[in-house]
């Protein structure tokens, strides 16, 4: 991990798109502004985990449907009827 000291107003460059500017110090908690173009997702952490964990348990049960209904279009092949 990059270890930076930056004070109030000052910068930081991630590659030519993205610059985190410290807007604001008050006590224990930082304000950072982040110019970057809209495609790059920015979030907090704890947000960020929350959106992995959602979509890895929509991806599971979307292999419980697809796998339901391969079964499902396998039996009407063979003629069977449920």
């Amino acid at each position: 991990m990059l270890v930076l000291t930056r004070r109030l107003h000052e910068a930081i460059q991630i590659g030519g798109e993205i610059e985190i500017i410290v807007l604001s110090i008050q006590g224990d908690q930082v304000k950072l502004g982040i110019n970057a173009p809209k495609h790059v997702d920015i979030h907090r952490k704890e947000i960020y985990l929350a959106i992995q964990a959602e979509n890895s348990e929509a991806s599971l049960a979307s292999k419980t449907v697809l796998h339901e209904l391969q079964s499902h279009l396998k039996k009407l092949e063979r003629g069977e009827n449920e």
